[in-house]
């Protein structure tokens, strides 16, 4: 079991979400990094999608209250577990009464907590992660709150040295000079003007305060225009769903997004790249770069074949641990 410290409306227990359920009008949901939940769940031998702490406001802080292993992976954050520091991307076990604090990150946006077994939460709609709007998921369908306390699935203990161990490949994160995202074009795409469309491409957006789990706002010098005015009627959008609304500004649709809306949209950022927005911090440049489907498929099946790669390695070095 594991008592949460430090409470906020932002911190919530995600897996991969419920993406079957969009036809019934329901958020996607889930981890906003994916891959950083799947790497936690990789070192402690977990299902990838097992659910986990997603923490977006620190300094986040847990304690222990049994046994139990865990990994912090995602942001690059300060981590300490008592008095002795954590590399990044990391796995330990915590002994009753220890304290884990994770600090606002050097670099990335969220952190992602995982346990072995995972989080023993009720799924709801085939799975565990918190829909803050629905109110339902998660823990009661809330962010969680000091002094809330989360018990793990029952699973197989696994042997982890003292020190613990951890990736040789941390989880990628945005660069320092801004964040570069492939996109495809949209269903309006052709309809705005070929000056908008070249802007859309070459101007340094910057992200706005007004991003969450439901959509990042984009801010540039200059505006999307349509070629010819158009009234839409809602329609299906998704995650990675870039829509313009009248003022001309960009707005990304992220995991928590509505399942329909009306805005014209000009691109759709590909899952791969959709994961390092998420892990962008305010104030910080997002270039775009169109591209072509088959590249898209290409890269999804990189990422694919990395973390197969991955898990392969982690699972070789854990036969190779001296305890």
């Amino acid at each position: 079991m594991i008592e949460i410290l430090t409470g906020s409306s932002l911190n919530t227990i995600q897996d991969f979400g419920r993406r079957h359920a969009m036809a019934m009008g329901v958020a996607q949901g889930g981890a906003m990094d994916r891959l950083a939940l799947g790497y936690g769940n990789l070192l402690l031998d977990n299902p990838l999608d097992t659910a986990g702490i997603e923490i977006v406001f620190f300094p986040f802080r847990v304690r222990f209250h049994a046994e139990t292993s865990f990994a912090v992976t995602g942001a690059d954050c300060p981590v300490t577990l008592d008095d002795l520091t954590l590399p990044r991307d990391w796995a330990i076990t915590g002994r009753p009464g220890q304290t884990l604090s994770i600090r606002a990150p050097r670099q990335g946006a969220r952190a992602y907590l995982t346990v072995r077994g995972g989080l023993d939460v009720p799924a709801v709609l085939g799975a565990r992660s918190t829909d803050l709007k629905g109110g339902f998921g998660g823990l009661e369908g809330r962010a969680l709150q000091k002094g809330d306390r989360l018990t793990c699935a029952p699973a197989a203990s696994i042997r982890l040295p003292a020190a613990g161990y951890g990736l040789s490949r941390p989880c990628p994160l945005p660069s320092a000079e801004g964040t570069q995202v492939r996109v495809l074009p949209a269903a309006e795409h052709d309809i705005f003007t070929p000056e908008s469309l070249k802007t859309f491409q070459t101007a340094a957006w910057t992200l706005t305060p007004s991003a969450n789990r439901m959509g990042y706002r984009l801010e540039g010098q200059e505006t999307l225009m349509l070629t010819r005015k158009l009234n839409l009627f809602s329609h299906g959008i998704l995650p990675g769903t870039v829509q313009v609304p009248p003022a001309g500004q960009p707005i990304i649709q992220m995991m928590d997004a509505n399942t329909c809306g009306g805005y014209p949209k000009i691109a759709t950022v590909i899952e791969p790249d959709l994961r390092l927005l998420s892990q962008t911090g305010v104030g910080a440049p997002v270039h775009f770069r169109e591209i072509t489907r088959d590249d898209a498929v290409q890269a999804i099946r990189q990422d694919a074949s990395d973390l197969r790669t991955l898990a392969a390695e982690i699972s070789k070095l854990r036969t190779q641990l001296v305890f």
